[in-house]
């Protein structure tokens, strides 16, 4: 059997997907689960950047140090070597399966998909997002942190 893997993903690499990165590891590490676990973007703006100073608060707050974490791109790789990839947001998803290459196994899916416990927006579950934050700074850092610890418990 494959070691558990998961990727998770959102535009930048800088705020979400680190964030659902470090609070899954840590979530993994307190139930005593050996996986790899990293971040990615599908968006090339912040490569090699580190998380947003916004997202670093939020992680130290709840004892997570991001600060050696750097922005990278997904790649094709990824899609065989993680065995899950976990989009953000509905636009994340689809940038991920546009981007998946012929003979990939990873299982896409969204975060929020994985999550019992919230309501059901409409009847897709793609719209069920962990929002994005240019606009909207340290309180809607802090609900993202909130709604991927909810995930992954």
């Amino acid at each position: 059997m494959k070691r558990p893997s998961v990727l998770f993903v959102c535009l930048g690499n800088i705020c979400r997907s680190p964030l659902a990165e470090f609070a899954f590891r840590a979530a993994a590490e307190r139930a005593g689960v050996d996986a790899d676990i990293e971040s990615a973007g599908t968006g090339t703006y912040h490569l090699g950047y580190a998380p947003d100073p916004r997202a670093q608060a939020v992680a130290r707050k709840a004892g997570l140090d991001m600060t050696a974490k750097r922005a990278r791109r997904v790649t094709p790789d990824d899609f065989r070597r993680f065995t899950h990839i976990v989009a953000m947001d509905r636009e994340n998803l689809a940038d991920l399966e546009a981007m998946r290459p012929k003979g990939a196994t990873a299982e896409l899916s969204m975060l929020l998909d994985r999550m019992t416990g919230i309501e059901e927006v409409g009847a897709d579950r793609r719209l069920r997002t962990v929002h994005h934050s240019w606009a909207e700074a340290a309180e809607r850092t802090r609900r993202w942190r909130n709604e991927v610890e909810r995930a992954v418990h």
